[in-house]
């Protein structure tokens, strides 16, 4: 198995199913989104780490100085150490596909390791996502199966900066699909059924 920074569940995952990696939101923890995983795809393999950041006892996966303020330098050297655990599970489960989901923080560290690293992460799924910059244009997301949700309302992750990623992976020619509800930073019932039907699609199902 692979060694790793982070405290982890983990699952192998059976012949030819994918391996599942779950990022959970600001207090979490990485029992936040296995019973989702393990119903939606019974035998997919599960990686899901425990943010090692505490803010006042919460756990997160990188620092901020401020809701939707971020300490950027410890975003990009956390990032990288997620990248290479992502990297480091990968390898241990060759010719397995590699989904992600994340909520919130989840969301945003699994978002900021594929502007860096798109090739890690074959299905990206980013619940309410709050990514204050504009990442640099990567060609290499072109074709990248995504999935945003978000609250129309939600106070934490402003609608306009979500569609603002939306706008983003569209221009790198990834393949968007969205689910938008009229609440705010709660996940509903709308958002887990396009989660789920997202993580079980035949890849050529998988489109805009």
């Amino acid at each position: 198995m692979p060694t790793s920074h982070y405290h982890a569940r983990t699952k192998a995952p059976a012949a030819a199913a994918p391996v599942v990696f779950t990022f959970h939101g600001t207090g979490g923890d990485e029992h936040q989104f296995s019973a989702l995983v393990e119903n939606s795809l019974p035998d997919a393999g599960i990686v899901s780490p425990r943010g090692d950041v505490s803010e006042n006892g919460a756990l997160r996966f990188f620092r901020r100085t401020g809701e939707g303020v971020y300490d950027m330098a410890d975003l990009a050297r956390r990032t990288q150490q997620m990248a290479d655990f992502i990297a480091d599970h990968k390898k241990a489960h060759p010719g397995h596909a590699i989904y992600g989901l994340g909520y919130s923080n989840g969301a945003n560290i699994l978002a900021s390791v594929a502007f860096a690293h798109p090739g890690l992460v074959d299905r990206i799924a980013l619940l309410h996502p709050l990514i204050p910059w504009v990442p640099e244009a990567n060609p290499q997301l072109a074709g990248k199966q995504v999935l945003i949700t978000a609250g129309r309302l939600d106070p934490i992750c402003p609608l306009p900066l979500t569609e603002r990623l939306i706008s983003y992976f569209n221009a790198q020619g990834s393949q968007v699909q969205t689910s938008l509800h009229d609440g705010g930073h709660e996940i509903r019932q709308t958002e887990l059924a396009a989660l789920q039907a997202f993580l079980s699609a035949p890849p050529q199902e998988a489109r805009p």
